[in-house]
């Protein structure tokens, strides 16, 4: 049996912040990956992905881009590589291809199983990730069959899709990005539409990642937040990595022919059913995006910066009058579902009672028991845990947890 002070699970960059934060503070440590570093961007995302944050933003601790097109945006492959560099710039005590089986706690430490062997360790960092595995609700077990059924986890181009329709699931950016790409791809598409929040790519003359991050809206703390359940479960804003598409919302998406329903809410009989609230979550994600541009637009007053661009507001969001309430599966509109109704971790193989009632893992900004961390979920401690540019802010307080653990230990 192996003994380390801490294991980092997790190879992705959650995990390398992590571990370059613990060197920082000379804490022996090594990082376990099932697969390969960046596992999940090298083969869990589909081809065209790019990342929602231009390449400035792109920022772990002691490691930032340094290309020739800052205002771009990474494709997968160059996220992968990305992160490689930061594991060999960080010199991370990585082992790859090891897949931890099990994670309990005796007496004496953690003990962590793995298919090449067991560790001790007295700190375990749960650096996994956070979209590990497709939500997909219960009824689709109704679904016949004769419709095939994938997750954005395992999407990777229009091509892979049987020929005829398509009804994307889910509305936040995996689900508009999807339906914008079949659609163009010559499919028929149709997006059931739940929780959704739009926002315009630039605004004001600054990419809209850049007003986040400026105006203090990114760094939102635990403290600033009365509800933080509800703030952890928000979808991800409308966007695309492009700088010439303004909005990728449901009205660009009804300009290029893909047709808006509400919520899927069941297979009955072999009919789809979707929820005749459109009209009012449309309505609800304009109010949540005149807010945001609203705490913008007052934040600039403040700020005193000059701005190349004035205030404005857009258009609404238009909705068909009477949207579709039922789709008979037997009238062969659609061959294809694609689930991009939201994800969740995977810790099935976390064996300890440190989870709620909904089979969320507890934690007060990380710190989950003694001697047990998460890192990579969605507002860990801030807005922006879940970004590339923000997990290593709680890297750095968890590590330094850690640190301070041992000091009072061997005083």
């Amino acid at each position: 049996m192996k003994r380390i002070s801490t294991l980092v699970i997790g190879a992705g960059q959650a995990g390398l912040a992590m571990s370059h934060c613990l060197t920082e503070r000379s804490e022996p440590h090594v990082v376990l990956e099932r697969g390969q570093i960046g596992n999940s961007w090298a083969r869990e995302r589909w081809d065209s992905l790019r990342m929602q944050s231009p390449n400035w933003q792109t920022r772990l601790p002691g490691h930032a881009y340094a290309g020739s097109d800052p205002d771009g945006y990474m494709t997968m492959p160059e996220v992968r590589a990305y992160l490689e560099s930061y594991a060999a710039k960080s010199a991370a005590p990585v082992e790859t291809g090891v897949t931890v089986t099990s994670v309990t706690r005796d007496d004496e430490s953690h003990v962590v199983k793995t298919t090449k062997g067991t560790w001790r360790a007295t700190n375990v960092v749960l650096a996994s990730g956070a979209c590990n595995q497709a939500s997909i609700p219960g009824f689709a077990q109704d679904i016949p069959d004769s419709i095939t059924q994938v997750s954005p986890l395992s999407y990777r181009r229009p091509s892979d899709l049987p020929e005829g329709g398509v009804l994307v699931v889910g509305a936040s950016a995996t689900g508009v990005q999807l339906a914008a790409e079949i659609q163009a791809s010559g499919r028929p598409v149709i997006l059931a539409t739940g929780n959704h929040i739009r926002m315009p790519r630039r605004y004001r003359g600054h990419d809209i990642t850049w007003l986040l991050e400026h105006s203090g809206l990114f760094s939102k703390t635990l403290e600033n937040v009365d509800d933080i359940n509800r703030v952890r479960s928000l979808p991800s804003l409308q966007l695309i990595g492009d700088r010439s598409c303004l909005f990728l919302d449901l009205n660009a998406l009804q300009d290029m022919g893909v047709e808006i329903v509400g919520r899927l809410t069941g297979c009955r009989d072999g009919t789809l059913l979707f929820s005749g609230s459109l009209a009012n979550t449309a309505v609800l994600s304009d109010l949540k995006m005149n807010r945001a541009l609203s705490a913008i637009d007052d934040w600039a007053l403040q700020s005193g910066l000059e701005f190349p661009e004035p205030p404005r507001r857009f258009a609404p969001t238009l909705v068909p009058a009477k949207p579709r309430l039922a789709l008979p599966l037997a009238s062969g509109a659609i061959s294809t579902i694609v689930w991009a109704s939201g994800f969740r971790p995977d810790m099935s193989w976390l064996q300890m009672p440190v989870f709620d009632g909904k089979g969320r893992i507890r934690h007060a900004g990380g710190i989950v028991a003694p001697g047990l961390y998460v890192l990579g979920l969605p507002f860990l401690r801030t807005r922006k845990s879940t970004f590339l540019d923000g997990v290593g802010d709680d890297a750095r307080v968890l590590a330094q947890h850690i640190a301070d653990a041992r000091l009072r230990q061997a005083a």
